[in-house]
């Protein structure tokens, strides 16, 4: 199967290499944002002709949730021109269309995790971005997988945003910086390793339709940092804070937790993903 990825070198699209490359049976295509951007459809057209693909994986997005407020031209032309780009592309070749979302398309108002069977209405202008190509994916391809993903920690780190969550918590508390975290904002921690090879089986599986991918289980920033230094074993202690305590321009789901009711088995947990992250980065030793 020849498998096309936009958005190669990024958090997920590197992992998502990896995995697909060590599975075997797939011809991979990574491509880089330098040789394709999205939402230009002849760079589109140019840069899938070239692969022939039979699946193609749009993982490129405007991932700064922040800067998205002030910039939705930016984050709609990324995350919706460029998914209606990709996906009618793909629909012109017979390709399948992989869109790649976010737990940030709900608004945080359920109690419990969010399932493939809830309504989004997002809260910012990135959710709304990625909800639009996820409808402008759907419109435009009838062969589509959606898969929503939720705060990712990887080898990669988020190109966008800096790293991710897990290198700076232990950063900030072995320069013995205070650590103030958020504990009243829930999430579903994802590791990129697990995510991406649910992703191969749903492509190998020739799955359709909208898929959440997270791992196990959901907690607060405040307690996903706790198990970070404990397992780390770093002699520090996160002071919990309101999310009050710390402004943003985009507001932020209450609650953003994914469940799915269409993967299985289940994502090992979220404590067990992140040992394994910690083991392959060697903050601790297996």
């Amino acid at each position: 199967m020849r498998v096309a990825i936009i958005g190669a070198y990024g958090q997920l699209g590197s992992d998502l290499v990896t995995v697909l490359q060590q599975a075997g049976g797939y011809h991979v295509f990574p491509l880089a944002h330098s040789q394709v951007d999205c939402a230009e459809e002849g760079s589109v057209r140019k840069a899938l002709l070239e692969a022939q693909p039979d699946v193609v994986v749009n993982s490129a997005a405007f991932v700064r949730v922040d800067e998205a407020e002030d910039r939705p031209e930016e984050a709609f032309r990324t995350n919706a021109l460029g998914a209606l780009r990709v996906a009618r592309v793909c629909a012109e070749m017979g390709a399948v269309c992989v869109y790649v979302s976010t737990d940030y398309v709900f608004s945080g108002e359920k109690n419990e995790p969010y399932t493939e069977a809830d309504a989004p209405r997002p809260i910012n202008v990135y959710g709304a971005s990625k909800l639009a190509g996820e409808h402008l994916t759907q419109q435009s391809s009838l062969r589509c997988l959606i898969v929503r993903l939720a705060s990712l920690f990887g080898r990669a780190g988020a190109r966008g945003k800096g790293g991710n969550f897990v290198e700076t918590i232990l950063a900030q508390a072995r320069s013995e910086k205070t650590l103030r975290v958020i504990d009243d904002v829930r999430m579903s921690p994802t590791y990129i390793f697990d995510a991406a090879q649910i992703i191969e089986r749903l492509i190998g599986e020739k799955a359709m339709g909208v898929f959440h991918v997270a791992n196990e289980g959901s907690c607060t920033w405040h307690e996903f940092a706790r198990k970070i230094l404990d397992l780390a074993a770093v002699d520090a202690t996160p002071e919990r804070i309101s999310s009050k305590d710390f402004p943003a321009k985009a507001r932020r789901p209450a609650n953003s937790a994914l469940a799915s009711v269409k993967v299985m088995p289940a994502l090992r947990p979220w404590q067990e993903g992140l040992k394994a992250y910690l083991e392959e980065t060697g903050h601790i030793q297996r």
